[in-house]
């Protein structure tokens, strides 16, 4: 867990710094923060449009310009064919919906977290799916 708040310090996001990292055997297969796609102006430069419109966090994920860290963390495995099926994910913040429906299809057997997000679907969704969910506090796990 202590990767994944240290790889969270690379977000761009301006309303919340989220890491994290994927591991399989005690190796780190990926890694992954949530800001803009590669090549796009980050919301630093440009403005949170989420703000501006005052969108609750975990609403109208559509209206950001950012890629979770989540998501970031299986497009890097996919990007050097790196197999991530029955690994484990550490995340600074429990995923939201739409990552986990990404990290059900993409094989995730366990979700280790430090803090909770506001979305009752995902968890619904991992306990269905048969995924171990665990808290961590305090960064380390």
């Amino acid at each position: 867990m202590d990767i994944a708040n240290l790889v969270s310090k690379r977000s761009t996001c301006l309303r919340r710094a989220v890491g994290a990292v994927i591991v399989k055997e005690h190796r780190i297969l990926a890694t992954g923060y949530n800001g803009a796609p590669a090549g796009i102006r980050h919301c630093a430069e440009v403005g949170c449009l989420r703000e501006s419109m005052n969108v609750e966090s975990g609403q109208r994920h559509e209206l950001c310009r950012g890629i979770h860290a989540e998501q970031n963390a299986i497009i890097q495995a996919a990007y050097h064919g790196v197999p991530i099926r029955g690994a484990l994910l550490y995340c600074t913040n429990l995923p939201c919906a739409i990552c986990t429906k990404m990290l059900i299809n993409a094989g995730i057997s366990e979700i280790c977290y430090q803090e909770g997000y506001a979305d009752q679907l995902s968890r619904s969704l991992l306990d269905e799916a048969g995924i171990i969910l665990r808290e961590v506090k305090g960064g380390s796990g």
